[in-house]
């Protein structure tokens, strides 16, 4: 599911917001690189502004660490949603471009930040080249299901987004991944309870520590 809101948001963000990412920091990376030698139909302003306010987001996520990582996913997925709805708010109050891509990164900077914490390998969410690049290299080894599934359903989001968009407006997108986020908060919230249980509020230990 926020594989999928994220196609959508970075449907919104490019076709609405000047050709700018809020989920895709390499596209945003080359985007401004390319604003700066002076290419048409692109903001260095609006890049760059994409690339602080995910950065801001996930500095936020990766600041909370008094939990443990599966207890830490519903809060910080309920965080992106009130940042989706903000971006909406602002959307149809007619702010102006700024007052929607700053809430909307921020709020993918909180998933990537969360998914990051959970260390679940092949599932970025957001990046797909790494993702393609095992795929191919390695297909047959049973994280291959997963890497296209992640590719596939990012795309299916871009497209979902791009159709409604176009069709229906981008305050429509953005309620969509408004309830996505809103359910994925509360199914995680229930598995986290049962998850959590008494266990202390301790991080796991980090994969490259060589600890089981």
């Amino acid at each position: 599911m926020l594989t999928f809101a994220s196609g959508l948001v970075d449907s919104v963000s490019f076709l609405g917001l000047g050709q700018v990412f809020v989920a895709n920091m390499t596209g945003n990376v080359v985007f401004l690189g390319f604003a700066l030698a002076g290419a048409g139909g692109l903001s260095a302003a609006g890049s760059a502004t994409a690339l602080a306010s995910f950065l801001g987001g996930a500095v936020a996520g990766g600041r909370w660490r008094c939990a443990h990582p599966v207890r830490l996913f519903a809060p910080l997925v309920a965080g992106q949603a009130a940042l989706v709805g903000v971006g909406l708010a602002a959307l149809a109050g007619g702010l102006g471009r700024y007052a929607v891509l700053v809430p909307l990164a921020a709020g993918m900077g909180l998933q990537n930040a969360v998914v990051h914490r959970l260390a679940l390998p092949d599932l970025t969410t957001t990046v797909v080249t790494r993702t393609l690049t095992g795929l191919a290299a390695d297909p047959w080894r049973p994280a291959g299901m997963r890497r296209g599934l992640s590719v596939a359903v990012l795309a299916c989001g871009a497209l979902a987004g791009g159709l409604l968009h176009t069709g229906a407006g981008p305050g429509w997108v953005l309620a969509l991944v408004l309830v996505l986020l809103a359910g994925v908060a509360a199914a995680a919230g229930r598995q986290g309870g049962r998850a959590g249980g008494p266990q202390p509020d301790v991080p796991p230990p980090s994969p490259d520590s060589g600890q089981p």
